[in-house]
């Protein structure tokens, strides 16, 4: 059933750079240290003190902006965002307001299993500020004092905000996932949602259809969504609870003023928080601590050229060169940069990018998982694992017992023929094979008059018993010269 309305959401997603030292002073960044040891004069808003731009903070938002296809500010600045919380100790904010340093991009979106159109998201801009410290509160019992740990304060973060233009909570998810996945190649950020390295505020609205024309519901912004499945979820609640808010009050965009829900990750909805400020209630502006920023050609042609080859491009690269599915690239791509080498390696010396593809996904993903492996570390080579492949190709075993020799392999560190060697898997002449089918067939009268009759299912029971007098035979092959020599007897 189609809904009587169009959701309408924009994304805004913090990602802390990955820096060793903060956005404006040399404490560390580290996650995990003691509450308040990771703090100065500086990142505490002590009086007299001055900020001093990162330049490597700058250097990775620029290279992070140019992938998200930005246009790059040539001059920007350093702006005061006004507003007291007790983990902000300055009183305000070092951001960027009016001239933020990129603005203007786009990243493509798509879903290997066709749940979203392919499309185009806008990015209105992405510009840096320095992170709050953490209120810690007793959120069970209420009753405890709240604790503030200001190692965050200060922090190197870029603000990605996009334009409006997910129409589905399906689009927002995959615009975040598309968006980790570049902003990881790149290595701008972790990206560690569980440690705060991202974190997402969704705002959605609806247009709903009225006998009167169209009408925009009030923008709401969702905010304490801590995976990107709950941003998916939190969207398909509020989408719901707008519409029926709508039906009760027809309350228009600009007829009260923007809220701030959280998700109840627990309870599954949204719960009011309070109402947001607009732009004028931050009284910005500029920074009188801190120079404006100048980007010359040299340091644009420079980040350029650092970018590499990004996901999209990877995923097109695996399509066209090695004929795999775009499920199978996509499944490749988000397991990172190191993982498609070991891939392209595997697919050059096997000749075969398809089987390279599914043994990968199958069982290289799957022992790394096990043993809690990186591909670094695994064991077995692109070179080892291509002479596996090859002698399934040539018919020498099937997968079933090519899956015993991987195993023998892993553990032994053989190679493939050593490996099969040792388990006494030799090829299996052809004529010996013919002799062994007829056989089977002669014994099995009523197999054959099933053949005969188009039952081709009946060749698997001649298979099982060809297995049992000769377990190096391949029960491809077996089935092939079954059905051929029924038809002929």
């Amino acid at each position: 059933m189609t809904e009587p309305y169009t959701i309408i959401i924009g994304l805004e997603v913090h990602v802390q750079l990955q820096t060793a030292t903060k956005l404006f002073c040399r404490c560390s960044t580290e996650f995990g240290a003691p509450p308040n040891t990771q703090t100065c004069p500086i990142c505490i808003g002590m009086p007299g003190t001055l900020p001093v731009m990162n330049r490597r903070a700058f250097e990775l938002g620029l290279v992070a902006a140019l992938g998200l296809n930005c246009q790059i500010a040539p001059f920007t600045k350093w702006d005061r965002k006004n507003y007291y919380y007790p983990d902000l100790p300055k009183g305000y904010q070092i951001s960027q307001y009016d001239l933020p340093f990129s603005h203007d991009g786009y990243l493509e979106i798509s879903d290997p299993k066709g749940r979203i159109a392919p499309k185009r998201v806008g990015i209105l801009r992405a510009h840096l500020e320095e992170d709050a410290g953490k209120s810690m509160h007793d959120e069970q019992a209420g009753v405890s004092d709240s604790r503030i740990d200001l190692n965050r304060a200060g922090t190197p973060l870029l603000e990605i905000v996009s334009q409006p233009d997910m129409r589905s909570p399906a689009e927002a998810k995959a615009f975040l996932t598309e968006m980790k996945l570049l902003l990881t190649y790149l290595g701008v950020s972790d990206c560690n949602m569980q440690e705060g390295s991202l974190r997402v505020d969704a705002n959605i609205n609806l247009h709903v259809d009225t006998p009167t024309g169209r009408a925009a519901t009030p923008i709401v912004e969702v905010k304490n969504v801590n995976s990107f499945r709950a941003v998916e979820k939190a969207m398909e609640y509020e989408a719901v609870r707008q519409y029926e808010a709508w039906q009760e009050t027809h309350e228009k965009l600009g007829d009260v003023p923007k809220q701030t829900r959280g998700w109840d990750d627990v309870a599954e909805i949204t719960r009011g928080q309070r109402h947001k400020e607009e732009s004028s209630d931050y009284r910005y502006f500029p920074d009188p601590d801190l120079v404006p920023v100048v980007v010359s050609q040299a340091q644009l042609d420079q980040a350029r050229a650092s970018l590499g080859e990004l996901p999209a491009a990877l995923r097109k690269r695996l399509e066209m060169t090695y004929g795999i599915t775009p499920y199978d690239s996509d499944v490749l791509v988000n397991q990172g940069r190191t993982l498609v080498d070991y891939y392209f390696e595997l697919a050059e010396k096997a000749g075969d990018g398809k089987q390279a593809s599914n043994w990968v996904q199958q069982d290289v993903l799957r022992t790394l998982k096990e043993q809690n492996l990186s591909i670094e570390q695994f064991p077995l080579r692109p070179a080892r694992l291509a002479e596996l492949i090859a002698a399934v190709r040539q018919g020498q075993l099937d997968v079933s017992r090519a899956r015993e020799v991987f195993a023998d392999m892993l553990t032994s560190g053989q190679s493939a023929a050593e490996a099969m060697q040792a388990r006494g898997i030799a090829q299996v002449d052809d004529a010996a094979l013919v002799a062994l089918c007829r056989e089977l067939l002669a014994a099995n009268p009523k197999i054959v008059a099933d053949l005969r009759a188009g039952k081709l299912q009946a060749a698997g029971n001649l298979i099982g018993q060809a297995k049992k007098k000769n377990p190096n035979v391949n029960p491809a092959r077996v089935r092939e010269l079954c059905i051929e020599l029924a038809g002929q007897a």
